[in-house]
């Protein structure tokens, strides 16, 4: 399922960001985070979702994109094609998240919470980490931790 956000002036229909649908207390987690984010991050101002949820959320243009219920990551899977037991991690503020660049900037997911949360920051935003920083709060108060 994908959302279109309202407000946005790029040359397309605006951000499209992948909508996951956690269930039980990895909803109720994400539902928290919801509340908790920030308006800005990396000086973005949020931008208003056209569909209402509560699992993703948008700033700027082009968009940070946050999703919260996201599967594993391949990379952290064992026995998948792609796993690796000693993937690329970075800690900012107490959150622990997954580093996979991509061609257009970086893709980072949580790892030790309950609840795998994937931000992905355009290389518009250099250097991508810092809206980790912003949300780092919002993660930690909301997404238990979960030792690997």
């Amino acid at each position: 399922m994908f959302v279109t956000a309202a407000g946005c002036t790029s040359g397309d229909d605006g951000p499209r960001p992948h909508v996951p649908s956690p269930t039980g207390s990895a909803a109720a987690a994400c539902r928290a985070l919801y509340d908790a984010l920030p308006e800005r991050v990396d000086g973005q101002p949020r931008v208003e979702l056209e569909s209402e949820t509560r699992y993703a959320a948008v700033w700027g243009d082009p968009a940070i994109e946050l999703g919260c219920g996201v599967p594993r990551p391949e990379v952290l899977t064992p026995g998948s094609e792609h796993y690796n037991p000693t993937p690329d991690l970075a800690e900012v503020n107490g959150v622990s998240w997954l580093l996979e660049e991509r061609k257009d900037g970086y893709r980072f997911t949580t790892v030790e919470r309950t609840v795998f949360v994937r931000v992905t920051v355009p290389d518009t935003y250099t250097p991508e980490i810092n809206a980790l920083v912003d949300l780092a709060d919002a993660v930690r108060e909301t997404i238990p931790e979960q030792p690997r």
